[in-house]
Protein backbone atom coordinates (compact mmCIF):
# COMPACT_ATOMS: atom_id res chain seq x y z
CA UNK A 1 0.00 0.00 0.00
CA UNK A 2 3.16 2.14 0.87
CA UNK A 3 4.66 1.47 -2.20
CA UNK A 4 1.88 2.41 -4.46
CA UNK A 5 1.26 5.59 -2.73
CA UNK A 6 4.88 6.13 -3.19
CA UNK A 7 4.44 5.60 -6.73
CA UNK A 8 1.03 7.14 -7.40
CA UNK A 9 2.87 10.32 -5.68
CA UNK A 10 5.84 10.53 -8.04
CA UNK A 11 3.88 9.74 -11.25
CA UNK A 12 1.21 12.89 -9.71
CA UNK A 13 4.22 15.01 -9.32
CA UNK A 14 6.42 14.24 -12.18
CA UNK A 15 2.62 14.83 -14.48
CA UNK A 16 2.69 18.49 -12.72
CA UNK A 17 5.98 19.07 -13.77
CA UNK A 18 5.40 18.15 -17.02
CA UNK A 19 2.81 20.32 -17.34
CA UNK A 20 4.89 23.38 -15.32
CA UNK A 21 7.37 23.15 -18.21
CA UNK A 22 4.85 24.87 -20.17
CA UNK A 23 5.91 28.55 -19.62
CA UNK A 24 4.18 31.49 -20.52
CA UNK A 25 4.84 35.37 -21.86
CA UNK A 26 1.93 37.64 -21.89
CA UNK A 27 -0.54 34.50 -21.91
CA UNK A 28 1.00 32.72 -24.82
CA UNK A 29 2.42 29.58 -24.48
CA UNK A 30 6.34 29.00 -24.73
CA UNK A 31 6.46 25.78 -27.01
CA UNK A 32 9.77 23.40 -27.29
CA UNK A 33 10.53 19.79 -28.58
CA UNK A 34 10.06 18.46 -25.50
CA UNK A 35 7.06 20.18 -24.59
CA UNK A 36 5.14 20.32 -27.88
CA UNK A 37 2.87 17.01 -27.46
CA UNK A 38 2.31 17.73 -23.78
CA UNK A 39 0.91 21.31 -24.82
CA UNK A 40 -1.75 19.62 -27.43
CA UNK A 41 -2.76 17.35 -25.32
CA UNK A 42 -3.65 19.23 -22.57
CA UNK A 43 -4.73 22.56 -25.32
CA UNK A 44 -6.05 20.24 -28.08
CA UNK A 45 -7.25 23.94 -29.97
CA UNK A 46 -4.12 25.67 -29.95
CA UNK A 47 -2.79 28.23 -32.12
CA UNK A 48 1.13 28.27 -32.96
CA UNK A 49 3.83 30.98 -34.19
CA UNK A 50 7.27 29.46 -35.57
CA UNK A 51 9.01 32.68 -35.41
CA UNK A 52 12.63 33.97 -35.18
CA UNK A 53 14.09 36.40 -32.86
CA UNK A 54 15.52 38.70 -35.57
CA UNK A 55 12.49 38.79 -37.88
CA UNK A 56 11.17 42.14 -37.57
CA UNK A 57 7.58 41.00 -38.97
CA UNK A 58 7.58 38.52 -36.25
CA UNK A 59 8.55 41.56 -33.84
CA UNK A 60 5.51 43.62 -34.95
CA UNK A 61 3.09 40.90 -34.42
CA UNK A 62 4.02 40.54 -30.76
CA UNK A 63 1.77 42.96 -29.36
CA UNK A 64 -1.24 41.81 -31.14
CA UNK A 65 -0.53 38.24 -30.72
CA UNK A 66 -0.60 38.74 -26.60
CA UNK A 67 -3.52 40.82 -27.01
CA UNK A 68 -5.40 37.93 -28.99
CA UNK A 69 -4.15 35.56 -26.38
CA UNK A 70 -5.76 38.25 -23.85
CA UNK A 71 -8.85 38.58 -25.08
CA UNK A 72 -9.31 34.62 -25.87
CA UNK A 73 -8.63 34.36 -21.65
CA UNK A 74 -11.32 36.74 -21.78
CA UNK A 75 -14.20 35.06 -23.06
CA UNK A 76 -13.49 32.02 -21.09
CA UNK A 77 -12.38 30.16 -24.46
CA UNK A 78 -9.94 27.16 -24.45
CA UNK A 79 -8.45 27.90 -27.49
CA UNK A 80 -4.39 28.98 -26.63
CA UNK A 81 -1.91 30.86 -28.62
CA UNK A 82 1.75 29.77 -28.26
CA UNK A 83 4.82 30.31 -29.82
CA UNK A 84 8.02 28.73 -30.82
CA UNK A 85 11.95 29.68 -31.37
CA UNK A 86 12.31 28.22 -34.97
CA UNK A 87 16.13 29.45 -34.73
CA UNK A 88 16.23 26.85 -31.28
CA UNK A 89 13.88 24.49 -32.00
CA UNK A 90 15.05 23.45 -35.59
CA UNK A 91 13.84 20.25 -35.74
CA UNK A 92 10.16 21.16 -35.12
CA UNK A 93 10.41 23.83 -37.22
CA UNK A 94 11.34 21.17 -39.91
CA UNK A 95 8.77 19.06 -39.36
CA UNK A 96 6.19 21.61 -39.89
CA UNK A 97 7.13 22.79 -42.85
CA UNK A 98 8.83 26.25 -41.27
CA UNK A 99 10.66 28.19 -44.86
CA UNK A 100 9.88 31.64 -43.42
CA UNK A 101 8.72 33.69 -40.61
CA UNK A 102 6.51 34.24 -38.86
CA UNK A 103 4.67 30.60 -39.74
CA UNK A 104 1.66 30.70 -38.05
CA UNK A 105 -0.42 27.49 -37.74
CA UNK A 106 -3.59 26.18 -35.62
CA UNK A 107 -3.66 22.55 -34.53
CA UNK A 108 -7.20 21.46 -33.96
CA UNK A 109 -8.56 18.51 -31.44
CA UNK A 110 -5.25 18.07 -30.97
CA UNK A 111 -4.33 16.75 -34.44
CA UNK A 112 -0.07 17.16 -34.85
CA UNK A 113 -0.19 15.61 -38.44
CA UNK A 114 -2.15 17.87 -40.45
CA UNK A 115 -2.33 21.30 -38.75
CA UNK A 116 -3.87 24.03 -40.52
CA UNK A 117 -2.19 27.00 -41.68
CA UNK A 118 -3.15 30.42 -40.72
CA UNK A 119 -3.84 32.52 -43.41
CA UNK A 120 -5.52 35.90 -41.89
CA UNK A 121 -4.32 39.33 -41.20
CA UNK A 122 -2.08 40.02 -38.20
CA UNK A 123 -4.02 42.01 -35.45
CA UNK A 124 -5.66 40.56 -32.89
CA UNK A 125 -9.43 41.28 -34.09
CA UNK A 126 -8.18 39.30 -37.61
CA UNK A 127 -6.90 36.03 -35.51
CA UNK A 128 -9.53 36.07 -33.01
CA UNK A 129 -12.13 35.93 -36.07
CA UNK A 130 -10.38 33.38 -38.10
CA UNK A 131 -10.15 30.95 -34.69
CA UNK A 132 -13.80 31.30 -34.24
CA UNK A 133 -14.30 30.77 -37.73
CA UNK A 134 -12.08 27.45 -37.66
CA UNK A 135 -13.87 26.58 -34.52
CA UNK A 136 -17.28 27.22 -34.38
CA UNK A 137 -20.49 28.48 -36.41
CA UNK A 138 -19.47 30.29 -40.04
CA UNK A 139 -21.94 32.96 -38.57
CA UNK A 140 -22.86 33.68 -35.80
CA UNK A 141 -27.42 33.44 -34.51
CA UNK A 142 -28.21 37.01 -33.32
CA UNK A 143 -31.54 37.40 -31.16
CA UNK A 144 -31.76 40.43 -30.57
CA UNK A 145 -30.52 44.01 -31.38
CA UNK A 146 -27.79 44.41 -28.73
CA UNK A 147 -25.96 41.38 -29.81
CA UNK A 148 -25.78 42.72 -33.30
CA UNK A 149 -24.77 46.00 -32.08
CA UNK A 150 -21.60 44.98 -30.19
CA UNK A 151 -20.50 42.99 -33.32
CA UNK A 152 -20.56 45.89 -35.66
CA UNK A 153 -18.92 47.69 -32.42
CA UNK A 154 -16.14 45.35 -31.60
CA UNK A 155 -15.22 44.53 -35.34
CA UNK A 156 -13.92 46.73 -37.56
CA UNK A 157 -15.35 45.06 -40.56
CA UNK A 158 -19.12 42.72 -39.89
CA UNK A 159 -21.50 41.12 -42.51
CA UNK A 160 -24.84 40.74 -41.02
CA UNK A 161 -27.86 38.74 -43.16
CA UNK A 162 -31.16 39.79 -42.45
CA UNK A 163 -32.91 36.35 -43.16
CA UNK A 164 -36.88 36.14 -42.40
CA UNK A 165 -36.41 31.86 -42.95
CA UNK A 166 -33.36 31.34 -41.34
CA UNK A 167 -33.34 27.83 -44.07
CA UNK A 168 -33.87 29.68 -47.18
CA UNK A 169 -31.98 29.30 -50.42
CA UNK A 170 -30.72 33.18 -49.60
CA UNK A 171 -29.57 31.94 -45.75
CA UNK A 172 -27.68 28.65 -47.15
CA UNK A 173 -25.92 31.25 -49.80
CA UNK A 174 -24.97 33.51 -47.07
CA UNK A 175 -23.69 30.77 -45.02
CA UNK A 176 -21.75 29.22 -47.44
CA UNK A 177 -20.06 32.81 -48.17
CA UNK A 178 -19.41 32.73 -44.26
CA UNK A 179 -17.30 29.40 -44.32
CA UNK A 180 -15.71 30.55 -47.13
CA UNK A 181 -14.60 34.02 -45.70
CA UNK A 182 -11.60 33.60 -42.67
CA UNK A 183 -10.87 37.10 -41.45
CA UNK A 184 -14.45 38.77 -41.21
CA UNK A 185 -17.55 38.39 -39.00
CA UNK A 186 -20.30 36.62 -39.96
CA UNK A 187 -23.58 37.47 -37.83
CA UNK A 188 -27.43 35.62 -39.24
CA UNK A 189 -30.60 37.30 -37.78
CA UNK A 190 -34.36 36.40 -38.18
CA UNK A 191 -35.42 38.98 -35.58
CA UNK A 192 -37.93 41.70 -36.70
CA UNK A 193 -36.22 44.11 -33.53
CA UNK A 194 -33.01 43.78 -35.71
CA UNK A 195 -34.68 44.36 -38.93
CA UNK A 196 -36.15 47.28 -37.88
CA UNK A 197 -32.85 48.48 -35.91
CA UNK A 198 -30.69 48.75 -39.52
CA UNK A 199 -33.74 49.80 -41.36
CA UNK A 200 -33.71 46.73 -43.71
CA UNK A 201 -37.40 45.91 -44.86
CA UNK A 202 -36.74 42.13 -46.36
CA UNK A 203 -34.50 39.60 -46.80
CA UNK A 204 -30.94 40.67 -47.70
CA UNK A 205 -27.07 40.86 -46.78
CA UNK A 206 -25.28 44.17 -45.05
CA UNK A 207 -21.52 45.01 -44.70
CA UNK A 208 -21.26 47.31 -42.00
CA UNK A 209 -17.49 48.94 -41.16
CA UNK A 210 -15.76 51.59 -39.23
CA UNK A 211 -14.40 53.30 -42.88
CA UNK A 212 -15.57 55.11 -46.02
CA UNK A 213 -19.35 54.98 -45.87
CA UNK A 214 -20.01 53.12 -43.40
CA UNK A 215 -22.07 50.35 -44.39
CA UNK A 216 -22.79 48.83 -47.55
CA UNK A 217 -26.05 46.69 -48.63
CA UNK A 218 -25.93 44.11 -51.04
CA UNK A 219 -27.77 44.40 -53.92
CA UNK A 220 -27.45 41.43 -56.08
CA UNK A 221 -28.25 37.52 -56.95
CA UNK A 222 -28.09 35.96 -52.97
CA UNK A 223 -25.46 33.38 -54.33
CA UNK A 224 -21.97 32.25 -52.77
CA UNK A 225 -20.14 33.98 -55.67
CA UNK A 226 -21.83 37.28 -55.69
CA UNK A 227 -21.94 37.19 -52.08
CA UNK A 228 -18.03 36.87 -52.06
CA UNK A 229 -17.52 39.03 -54.71
CA UNK A 230 -19.52 42.05 -52.93
CA UNK A 231 -17.33 41.33 -49.50
CA UNK A 232 -14.25 41.51 -51.33
CA UNK A 233 -14.91 44.54 -53.42
CA UNK A 234 -16.17 46.45 -50.19
CA UNK A 235 -14.42 45.19 -47.10
CA UNK A 236 -11.25 47.09 -47.65
CA UNK A 237 -10.76 51.12 -47.24
CA UNK A 238 -10.78 52.94 -50.70
CA UNK A 239 -7.35 53.80 -49.37
CA UNK A 240 -5.40 52.16 -47.11
CA UNK A 241 -1.78 52.58 -45.69
CA UNK A 242 0.69 49.26 -46.20
CA UNK A 243 2.37 48.33 -42.71
CA UNK A 244 3.04 45.36 -40.87
CA UNK A 245 -0.23 44.51 -39.65
CA UNK A 246 -2.57 45.35 -43.08
CA UNK A 247 0.40 43.92 -45.16
CA UNK A 248 -1.38 40.28 -45.49
CA UNK A 249 -4.80 41.78 -45.77
CA UNK A 250 -3.39 43.88 -49.25
CA UNK A 251 -1.24 41.20 -50.52
CA UNK A 252 -3.44 38.02 -49.30
CA UNK A 253 -6.37 39.01 -50.50
CA UNK A 254 -7.93 38.49 -54.01
CA UNK A 255 -7.42 42.01 -56.23
CA UNK A 256 -4.12 41.35 -57.62
CA UNK A 257 -3.82 44.83 -59.03
CA UNK A 258 -2.24 47.62 -56.61
CA UNK A 259 -1.42 51.05 -57.29
CA UNK A 260 0.86 52.19 -54.28
CA UNK A 261 1.47 55.84 -53.43
CA UNK A 262 4.90 56.76 -52.16
CA UNK A 263 4.40 59.86 -49.85
CA UNK A 264 5.72 61.26 -46.09
CA UNK A 265 2.70 61.52 -43.84
CA UNK A 266 4.58 63.87 -41.82
CA UNK A 267 4.66 66.52 -44.93
CA UNK A 268 2.88 69.66 -45.41
CA UNK A 269 0.58 68.53 -48.43
CA UNK A 270 0.13 65.14 -47.24
CA UNK A 271 -3.60 65.37 -47.07
CA UNK A 272 -4.12 67.25 -50.17
CA UNK A 273 -2.36 64.18 -51.50
CA UNK A 274 -4.74 61.98 -50.06
CA UNK A 275 -7.72 63.75 -51.15
CA UNK A 276 -6.29 63.68 -54.65
CA UNK A 277 -5.75 59.35 -54.69
CA UNK A 278 -8.72 58.76 -52.75
CA UNK A 279 -10.73 60.81 -55.43
CA UNK A 280 -9.34 58.80 -58.35
CA UNK A 281 -9.43 55.31 -56.14
CA UNK A 282 -13.97 55.23 -56.65
CA UNK A 283 -13.95 54.57 -60.03
CA UNK A 284 -11.82 51.61 -59.71
CA UNK A 285 -12.69 49.23 -56.43
CA UNK A 286 -12.77 45.60 -56.42
CA UNK A 287 -10.25 46.44 -59.81
CA UNK A 288 -7.43 48.26 -58.21
CA UNK A 289 -6.12 48.20 -54.76
CA UNK A 290 -5.53 51.84 -53.35
CA UNK A 291 -2.53 51.73 -50.70
CA UNK A 292 -0.31 54.51 -49.51
CA UNK A 293 3.22 54.28 -47.87
CA UNK A 294 5.01 56.72 -45.49
CA UNK A 295 8.12 56.65 -47.64
CA UNK A 296 10.10 57.81 -44.73
CA UNK A 297 9.49 54.72 -42.39
CA UNK A 298 12.79 52.70 -42.40
CA UNK A 299 11.22 49.17 -42.98
CA UNK A 300 9.38 50.65 -45.68
CA UNK A 301 12.88 51.51 -47.67
CA UNK A 302 13.06 48.03 -49.05
CA UNK A 303 9.69 48.79 -51.11
CA UNK A 304 10.98 52.18 -52.48
CA UNK A 305 14.22 49.91 -53.56
CA UNK A 306 12.21 47.23 -54.72
CA UNK A 307 10.45 50.12 -56.86
CA UNK A 308 13.93 51.77 -57.94
CA UNK A 309 13.05 54.65 -55.50
CA UNK A 310 14.79 56.62 -53.24
CA UNK A 311 12.39 58.69 -50.62
CA UNK A 312 14.22 62.25 -51.71
CA UNK A 313 12.17 61.23 -54.69
CA UNK A 314 8.62 61.33 -53.32
CA UNK A 315 5.86 61.81 -53.48
CA UNK A 316 5.72 59.18 -56.86
CA UNK A 317 3.51 56.77 -58.07
CA UNK A 318 4.08 53.11 -59.14
CA UNK A 319 1.29 50.35 -59.96
CA UNK A 320 2.36 46.47 -59.54
CA UNK A 321 0.18 43.64 -60.63
CA UNK A 322 1.05 40.39 -58.20
CA UNK A 323 -0.44 37.73 -60.60
CA UNK A 324 2.36 34.57 -61.44
CA UNK A 325 4.42 37.26 -62.62
CA UNK A 326 5.12 40.86 -60.90
CA UNK A 327 4.85 43.46 -63.13
CA UNK A 328 5.33 47.01 -62.62
CA UNK A 329 3.78 50.16 -64.35
CA UNK A 330 5.05 53.92 -64.12
CA UNK A 331 2.72 56.76 -64.70
CA UNK A 332 4.35 59.42 -67.43
CA UNK A 333 3.37 62.76 -65.22
CA UNK A 334 5.10 62.54 -61.84
CA UNK A 335 2.12 64.72 -60.83
CA UNK A 336 -0.74 63.58 -57.86
CA UNK A 337 -3.73 64.52 -59.07
CA UNK A 338 -6.64 63.05 -59.32
CA UNK A 339 -7.20 63.16 -63.35
CA UNK A 340 -3.76 62.14 -63.56
CA UNK A 341 -4.32 59.14 -61.37
CA UNK A 342 -7.70 58.16 -63.43
CA UNK A 343 -6.01 58.17 -66.76
CA UNK A 344 -3.09 56.09 -65.83
CA UNK A 345 -5.29 53.35 -63.87
CA UNK A 346 -7.84 53.40 -67.33
CA UNK A 347 -4.88 52.92 -69.27
CA UNK A 348 -3.64 49.82 -67.37
CA UNK A 349 -7.45 48.26 -66.68
CA UNK A 350 -7.61 49.03 -70.74
CA UNK A 351 -4.16 46.87 -71.45
CA UNK A 352 -2.68 50.29 -73.12
CA UNK A 353 0.30 50.56 -70.87
CA UNK A 354 3.64 48.88 -71.11
CA UNK A 355 5.35 47.65 -68.13
CA UNK A 356 8.29 49.99 -66.56
CA UNK A 357 11.64 47.88 -66.46
CA UNK A 358 14.47 49.63 -64.29
CA UNK A 359 18.38 49.50 -65.40
CA UNK A 360 21.65 50.62 -64.20
CA UNK A 361 23.61 52.52 -66.38
CA UNK A 362 26.03 50.28 -67.96
CA UNK A 363 29.58 50.27 -66.02
CA UNK A 364 32.70 51.31 -67.69
CA UNK A 365 34.28 48.26 -66.12
CA UNK A 366 31.88 45.55 -66.31
CA UNK A 367 33.53 42.96 -68.77
CA UNK A 368 36.96 43.72 -66.97
CA UNK A 369 36.85 41.25 -64.03
CA UNK A 370 36.59 37.33 -63.94
CA UNK A 371 32.68 37.44 -63.59
CA UNK A 372 31.10 40.04 -66.28
CA UNK A 373 28.50 42.67 -64.60
CA UNK A 374 25.62 42.82 -66.29
CA UNK A 375 22.37 45.63 -66.10
CA UNK A 376 19.05 46.17 -68.01
CA UNK A 377 20.74 48.25 -71.12
CA UNK A 378 23.25 45.13 -72.17
CA UNK A 379 21.47 41.93 -70.68
CA UNK A 380 20.14 41.05 -73.76
CA UNK A 381 23.18 41.54 -75.77
CA UNK A 382 25.28 39.56 -73.70
CA UNK A 383 23.44 36.46 -72.67
CA UNK A 384 21.70 35.89 -76.40
CA UNK A 385 25.10 36.02 -77.94
CA UNK A 386 24.91 33.00 -80.48
CA UNK A 387 28.68 32.61 -79.74
CA UNK A 388 28.93 32.31 -75.90
CA UNK A 389 27.32 29.90 -73.28
CA UNK A 390 26.63 32.17 -70.38
CA UNK A 391 25.70 31.61 -67.21
CA UNK A 392 24.00 34.37 -64.67
CA UNK A 393 23.66 34.81 -61.30
CA UNK A 394 20.39 36.96 -60.23
CA UNK A 395 21.36 38.64 -56.76
CA UNK A 396 20.22 40.86 -54.05
CA UNK A 397 22.86 42.89 -52.60
CA UNK A 398 21.45 42.39 -49.02
CA UNK A 399 21.01 38.69 -49.87
CA UNK A 400 22.48 36.39 -47.13
CA UNK A 401 22.61 33.39 -49.23
CA UNK A 402 23.97 35.36 -52.31
CA UNK A 403 26.48 36.83 -49.83
CA UNK A 404 27.15 33.22 -49.47
CA UNK A 405 27.22 32.14 -52.76
CA UNK A 406 29.69 35.07 -53.76
CA UNK A 407 33.37 33.73 -53.45
CA UNK A 408 32.27 30.41 -55.45
CA UNK A 409 30.99 32.27 -58.22
CA UNK A 410 34.23 34.58 -58.18
CA UNK A 411 35.85 31.13 -58.30
CA UNK A 412 33.69 30.04 -61.15
CA UNK A 413 34.42 33.41 -63.18
CA UNK A 414 38.11 33.27 -63.16
CA UNK A 415 37.82 29.65 -63.96
CA UNK A 416 36.20 30.15 -67.43
CA UNK A 417 38.04 33.90 -67.32
CA UNK A 418 39.90 32.94 -70.69
CA UNK A 419 37.23 30.66 -72.30
CA UNK A 420 36.10 31.43 -75.35
CA UNK A 421 32.73 30.40 -75.59
CA UNK A 422 31.75 30.34 -71.73
CA UNK A 423 30.70 33.84 -69.89
CA UNK A 424 30.16 33.73 -65.96
CA UNK A 425 28.06 37.20 -65.14
CA UNK A 426 25.98 38.01 -62.70
CA UNK A 427 23.21 40.95 -61.95
CA UNK A 428 21.89 43.28 -59.41
CA UNK A 429 17.88 42.30 -59.57
CA UNK A 430 16.94 45.04 -57.14
CA UNK A 431 18.02 47.77 -59.22
CA UNK A 432 17.52 45.85 -63.05
CA UNK A 433 14.79 44.07 -64.91
CA UNK A 434 14.34 41.93 -67.96
CA UNK A 435 11.03 41.38 -69.68
CA UNK A 436 11.99 38.34 -70.54
CA UNK A 437 13.29 36.45 -67.78
CA UNK A 438 11.33 37.24 -64.18
CA UNK A 439 13.09 36.53 -60.67
CA UNK A 440 11.10 35.32 -57.89
CA UNK A 441 13.72 34.26 -55.47
CA UNK A 442 17.53 35.07 -54.43
CA UNK A 443 19.65 34.13 -56.03
CA UNK A 444 18.31 32.60 -59.21
CA UNK A 445 20.73 30.93 -61.32
CA UNK A 446 20.00 30.57 -64.88
CA UNK A 447 22.11 29.45 -68.00
CA UNK A 448 21.85 31.02 -71.62
CA UNK A 449 23.26 28.13 -74.14
CA UNK A 450 24.91 29.48 -77.75
CA UNK A 451 22.70 29.46 -80.47
CA UNK A 452 19.76 31.44 -81.81
CA UNK A 453 17.27 30.14 -80.09
CA UNK A 454 17.49 32.08 -77.16
CA UNK A 455 16.70 28.99 -74.56
CA UNK A 456 16.91 29.58 -70.86
CA UNK A 457 18.07 26.84 -68.58
CA UNK A 458 17.60 26.85 -64.29
CA UNK A 459 20.02 25.40 -62.66
CA UNK A 460 18.94 23.18 -59.80
CA UNK A 461 22.03 21.51 -58.53
CA UNK A 462 24.40 21.92 -56.36
CA UNK A 463 25.59 25.54 -55.38
CA UNK A 464 29.29 24.60 -55.63
CA UNK A 465 32.64 24.75 -57.63
CA UNK A 466 32.65 21.12 -58.60
CA UNK A 467 28.02 21.24 -59.43
CA UNK A 468 28.72 24.55 -61.51
CA UNK A 469 31.67 22.93 -63.17
CA UNK A 470 29.82 19.29 -64.30
CA UNK A 471 26.32 21.77 -65.27
CA UNK A 472 29.09 24.21 -67.64
CA UNK A 473 30.92 21.12 -69.11
CA UNK A 474 27.77 19.24 -69.73
CA UNK A 475 26.58 22.20 -72.08
CA UNK A 476 23.99 22.72 -69.30
CA UNK A 477 22.09 19.28 -68.60
CA UNK A 478 23.90 18.20 -65.24
CA UNK A 479 22.34 20.19 -62.59
CA UNK A 480 19.39 21.88 -65.42
CA UNK A 481 15.90 22.02 -66.29
CA UNK A 482 14.82 23.78 -69.08
CA UNK A 483 13.01 27.32 -67.28
CA UNK A 484 9.26 26.98 -66.18
CA UNK A 485 9.47 23.14 -65.65
CA UNK A 486 9.53 22.25 -62.27
CA UNK A 487 12.88 21.31 -60.28
CA UNK A 488 14.39 21.53 -56.88
CA UNK A 489 12.46 24.41 -54.58
CA UNK A 490 14.79 27.15 -54.50
CA UNK A 491 16.28 28.00 -50.92
CA UNK A 492 17.19 31.49 -51.47
CA UNK A 493 15.41 34.73 -50.36
CA UNK A 494 11.99 34.97 -52.18
CA UNK A 495 11.33 38.45 -52.99
CA UNK A 496 7.31 39.01 -52.11
CA UNK A 497 8.16 37.27 -48.10
CA UNK A 498 11.39 39.23 -48.08
CA UNK A 499 10.03 42.50 -48.78
CA UNK A 500 6.37 42.10 -46.75
CA UNK A 501 4.39 41.64 -49.59
CA UNK A 502 2.54 38.05 -48.59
Amino acid sequence: YSLCRVQFFLLCTLAVASRADIGEEDGVLVLKKSNFEEALKAHPNILVEFYAPWCGHCKALVPEYAKAASMLKADGSEIRLAKVDATEEADLAQEYGVRGYPTIKFFKGGDKESPKEYSAGRQADDIINWLKKRTGPAATTLGEVAQAETMIAENEVAVIGFFKDAESEGATAFLKAAEAVDDVPFGITSNDAVFSKFEVSKDGVVLFKKFDEGRNTFDGELSKTELLAFIKANQLPLVIEFTEQTAPKIFGGEIKSHILMFVPKAADDFNDKMAEFKKASEGFKGKILFIFIDSEVDDNQRILEFFGLKKEECPAIRLITLEEEMTKYRPESEAITADNIIAFCTLFTEGKLKPHLMSQDIPEDWDKNPVRVLVGKNFEEVVFDPKKNVFVEFYAPWCGHCKQLDPIWTKLGEKYQDSADIVVAKMDSTANEIETVKVHSFPTLKFFPAGDEHKVVDYNGERTLEGFTKFLESGGKDGGAPAGEEGEEDEGIDVSTHLGLV
